[in-house]
């Protein structure tokens, strides 16, 4: 699937260890204000250490889902009840 996002692929995005280490899907995503960085986590509560700096074609290639979310404005955020039958 084409990279449709209008940031470059490298660009830095925060994850978390349990979507890269542990397969979690990917939950909750925010488009920051402050600084424009993309978060895309699993919903649970974290703490600092478990933040992850990966591209935004790393999160991509994980989970193609977030592609929709490419027009996403910056200050908004999206829940995600549960993944996809196409993810899993």
């Amino acid at each position: 699937m084409k990279f449709p996002f209008y940031d470059a692929p490298n660009t830095a995005t925060i994850t978390c260890c349990h979507i890269l280490e542990n397969g979690e899907p990917i939950l909750y995503v925010s488009h920051d204000e402050d600084d424009g960085m993309w978060q895309f986590l699993c919903g649970k509560a974290h703490e600092t250490d478990e933040a992850k700096l990966v591209s935004l074609k790393s999160v991509f290639d994980l989970d193609n889902y977030v592609g929709i979310l490419k027009d996403m404005p910056v200050s908004y955020t999206h829940l995600r009840a549960h993944e996809t039958a196409a993810n899993l």
